[in-house]
């Protein structure tokens, strides 16, 4: 999954793109030599980017099967869905109850490439991909796939992991996607910061400089993208720390991420 971004990068890879980087830098092979190049200078800039990156993946599942298991949701929205991963999202909540419905949004000719095994659901579910910049979210909002898939009227878990760090305005963008969902819908993220780990910022200069802004939030930042809506415990806290299984914590410094879940009233 995660770490996609607002630039139209092309097929033949003239553009590193910060999807592909994470691929690389996880040890898949969709990528291109500019991706690898990115996150071998990414790794130098922060050697501890593979460990924050395999700890958002387990935030992520965490989340997702919180928001099925205890919160009920049965409708997921996943916005900047990057490569897929086992286990993806679809499968974490599908296996709580096969009949939840998701739908994945990504901008990347690669994870176009790859949208066949997003759309594996259970019989009883259904998942769907939209093609879709984020940066114009009253058109992903009207995209036909994601209308037939999920009902608005209903709640929604709008999932948005390890992406708002490549949005300068991602309280336009949280609060333009929350809008139209019902009441009862969740909002759940994962966001980079300098609070946590040394080496964050110079990460962070380093995606810039080849192209992929990057910008950092401190957790008063984050923790306003959830004005209005209701969060849930643990609250806005490093994501290793967002209910870890037994024996699973890391140390916040391992990572660079802040990681939160809260309704909408």
């Amino acid at each position: 999954m995660h770490e996609e971004n607002d630039i139209t990068t092309s097929p033949s890879g003239s553009q590193a793109h910060s999807a592909r980087v994470y691929d690389y830098i996880l040890g898949g092979k969709d990528h291109y030599e500019v991706d690898r190049a990115a996150g071998e200078a990414s790794l130098r800039a922060w050697p501890g980017l593979r460990t924050s990156m395999l700890a958002n993946r387990a935030a992520m599942r965490r989340m997702a099967h919180w928001l099925a298991a205890e919160a009920g949701v049965r409708q997921f929205l996943d916005i900047g869905t990057g490569i897929p991963t086992e286990p993806n999202l679809h499968q974490v909540v599908q296996g709580v109850d096969p009949q939840s419905r998701i739908v994945y949004v990504d901008n990347d000719p690669i994870v176009l490439a790859h949208a066949d095994a997003l759309m594996c659901s259970t019989p009883e579910g259904r998942t769907a991909y939209v093609e879709a910049d984020m940066n114009a979210p009253d058109t992903l909002l009207a995209a036909p796939e994601l209308r037939q898939t999920l009902d608005l009227d209903e709640p929604v878990a709008l999932t948005v992991i390890a992406m708002l760090q490549f949005v300068q305005d991602a309280q336009g963008l949280v609060e333009t996607l929350m809008e139209p969902l019902a009441s009862g819908s969740h909002l759940a993220i994962t966001l980079a910061t300098a609070d946590l780990a040394d080496g964050s910022e110079a990460l962070a200069a380093e995606y810039t400089r080849r192209g992929i802004p990057m910008y950092l939030r401190n957790r008063a930042e984050v923790e306003r993208l959830f004005d209005r809506l209701e969060l849930v415990a643990p609250g806005v806290v490093p994501m290793t720390s967002w209910r870890p299984a037994d024996g699973e914590e890391l140390p916040s410094t391992t990572t660079n991420m802040y990681a939160g879940v809260a309704r909408k009233p």
